[in-house]
């Protein structure tokens, strides 16, 4: 879990606010697990005390439910429907405006958010790697996306080891957890006592230095390690390999595909809810004075039908053949995109699809008779 050169920390539990009271000092505002309509999402933490204890979540097929945690930690849940997405690639946002000045000439300007500092306190390993491949999207060279910059540049991420992972999750198979190896400024693994503490980042190891912890005893960080690989030994789901480019793109007329698009709703929740997924559509917003108009972005979702129009005809005019193109897509051109497949393992698009489509159970279908390694 070690990133940074400076020795882990042991922080107590009793002085997790003191983490927080910090951050807040440095001017940032500091979001954290709360339960709202039945699912942890992150939630604005109005003081350093107001954390969420004894949180977990069933998952499965289909299924999201909050229970409790007995031994009342901090981080006892996997993950709920957010990633660190909505903070950086907004769900709705005005890009560019343009007005028609006195002379009648047409003004072109940037729409800059103004994003304040934030702090996000409990990310997962998952969500951590889920980020890096958008960064490698929207601040690509020579296509630097500004308005996703200046959100990412203010993110302090507070990221914690997943000890209890749900149901659903396969981040072990993917390379990408349960325990938070880079991208992150501070890492807590959550022991009984406390938390193991190290710094990941230049901003991370001013705050670890802060906090003037004890170091880590070999003890404490061997449990740590334990715990990681037990979390990881548990999940019962994975891929069949990690590079299963040639493996899907040679079945693009398997049975399969008819069989999951009987059952597929297009809802697109389990596009929502993905932390890789970058799909959007860019709308004109006139105003009503015929003086202004806004350009807006927009989430979108390759599930829905006008996603798939094209000059007049639609290129993906049936369930199948979008499923087949999400699908594809995130496990096999990432490949070519990015040098990696876009699923970081999180399980999220299993729970949150309305009728329990599971992704490793359809890709097992698909590579049954061949696996890449």
């Amino acid at each position: 879990m070690l990133a940074h050169p400076d020795p882990a920390g042991f922080l107590p539990l009793d002085q997790l606010p003191e983490l927080l009271s910090l951050l807040m000092r440095q001017g940032y505002q500091c979001l954290g697990p709360a339960p709202e309509h039945g699912a942890i999402v992150m939630r604005p933490l109005q003081t350093s005390s107001d954390l969420a204890r004894g949180l977990q979540a069933e998952q499965a097929p289909g299924h999201y439910r909050l229970t409790h945690d007995s031994d009342n930690r901090y981080f006892a849940w996997a993950h709920g429907p957010q990633a660190i997405k909505p903070h950086t690639f907004a769900p709705q946002e005005s890009v560019w405006q343009v007005d028609r000045d006195l002379a009648g000439v047409l003004q072109f300007r940037p729409v800059m958010p103004e994003p304040p500092l934030q702090a996000l306190i409990g990310v997962r390993a998952c969500d951590l790697a889920a980020l890096a491949l958008q960064d490698a999207h929207f601040l690509r060279e020579g296509r630097r996306d500004p308005q996703y910059a200046q959100r990412r540049e203010r993110l302090f991420l507070v990221a914690v080891q997943c000890a209890v992972p749900a149901a659903t999750c396969f981040c072990a198979s993917t390379g990408d957890g349960p325990t938070p190896t880079a991208g992150y400024d501070l890492a807590l693994a959550e022991l009984a006592e406390g938390f193991v503490t190290v710094a990941g980042s230049e901003k991370g190891a001013a705050v670890l230095r802060a906090l003037n912890l004890s170091p880590a005893t070999a003890g404490q960080i061997e449990t740590a390690r334990q715990q990681g690989e037990q979390a990881a030994a548990v999940q019962t789901r994975s891929l069949p390999g990690q590079n299963l480019r040639d493996a899907l793109m040679s079945r693009l007329e398997h049975p399969r595909w008819d069989e999951v698009a009987a059952r597929c709703l297009a809802c697109g929740n389990c596009t929502a809810v993905c932390p890789t997924c970058f799909c959007h559509a860019e709308t004109d917003v006139p105003a009503l004075d015929g003086d202004s108009s806004r350009h807006e972005r927009n989430w979108d979702s390759c599930f829905g039908e006008s996603h798939g129009y094209l000059h007049g005809f639609n290129v993906r005019s049936d369930i199948r053949s979008r499923y087949r193109q999400w699908l594809t897509h995130k496990l096999a051109t990432w490949h070519d995109q990015f040098g990696r497949g876009g699923c970081v393992g999180c399980g999220r698009c299993i729970a949150w699809c309305p009728v329990g489509i599971d992704l490793t159970e359809e890709v097992a279908a698909l590579t049954a008779s061949e696996v890449k390694p």
